[in-house]
């Protein structure tokens, strides 16, 4: 895999600030905060044929670095945008140049080669990421699907899935017989009507006595229908607690809060976690202890 990035795009290392040059300088920086969430692009970028939307701006990593510095957060996790498909070269640039900050977590096929799974891995990427909205569902039982979650737990790469509720069984139950880690992102969706009710959001909850399964407590906006969903997420977070434990909970921004950015910003997003974890000592761990363990920082 190249990492080299196509002539016409912006270099994402210019421009970083004084103060974050000054963080990255340190020898040890402490883990003050962990962003488990977030994207950047620029336009230019190769697009994936398949996708739902291409944003006409830029997030840029130094914009990223100002929105971490600025809320306390000392690392985050970069997830590959769907609409950018299988090439992870503009990600994974980062974490390789940055890996005391930044992780990765891409997006791969089936047949992606063995060279390039140990070139995002030495690239600091930690995870693949299957967004599964608007597709049809894998079929994991298949030779190349069980062939590629088995050299994803070589890596010790965990699973990190973006699903509608109701594919959860399925989903969470095919990755879990190939013996994945596996993360679910954005409260696993629930229906917005039905909430901590939704029957694949329970199926979410029975499995973390698995002890594979980790939570993205993050973006409730996306099954809120149009609201920035800090109300729902109380419900969510509170029975997510109740199951699977602060200890495999993690944050995310969702930055730039991709088609819902006229609902919600960094700071509101940060201001929910607030009030979906109200205790403090709880909120410290799922911002540094599980994400630094999930992640490995």
């Amino acid at each position: 895999m190249d990492l080299t990035l196509p002539a016409t795009v912006a270099d994402p290392f210019t421009a970083l600030s004084m103060k974050s040059a000054a963080w990255l300088a340190r020898e040890e920086p402490r883990i003050t905060g962990i962003d488990s969430h977030a994207h950047i692009f620029v336009r230019g970028l190769p697009l994936a044929t398949q996708r739902r939307h291409a944003p006409n701006y830029d997030a840029t990593l130094d914009q990223y670095i100002d929105q971490l510095d600025g809320h306390g957060m000392s690392q985050g996790v970069l997830v590959q945008p769907s609409f950018l498909g299988v090439d992870n070269a503009f990600l994974a640039a980062v974490s390789k140049r940055y890996p005391r900050r930044f992780r990765g977590v891409a997006v791969v096929d089936p047949e992606v080669s063995d060279a390039e799974l140990e070139t995002l891995n030495a690239a600091h990427v930690v995870g693949a990421r299957l967004n599964l909205i608007g597709l049809p569902l894998p079929g994991f039982q298949e030779r190349r699907w069980s062939a590629l979650l088995s050299r994803l737990n070589a890596l010790r790469w965990h699973v990190e899935v973006q699903a509608h509720a109701a594919d959860l069984p399925y989903v969470l139950d095919s990755l879990l017989a190939h013996r994945c880690t596996v993360v679910v992102d954005h409260f696993g969706r629930p229906d917005a009507t039905l909430g901590a009710n939704d029957p694949g959001f329970r199926h979410l909850l029975s499995k973390a006595s698995s002890g594979d399964v980790w939570v993205k407590l993050s973006a409730a906006y996306r099954s809120g229908e149009g609201t920035c969903g800090t109300e729902s997420g109380i419900a969510l977070a509170g029975a997510l607690l109740g199951a699977f434990g602060a200890q495999r909970l993690v944050w995310g921004s969702d930055w730039p809060h991709t088609q819902h950015r006229h609902l919600i910003d960094y700071a509101a997003a940060a201001n929910a976690l607030q009030q979906w974890i109200p205790d403090e000592a709880t909120r410290r761990t799922i911002l540094t202890t599980s994400a630094a363990n999930l992640f490995r920082f």
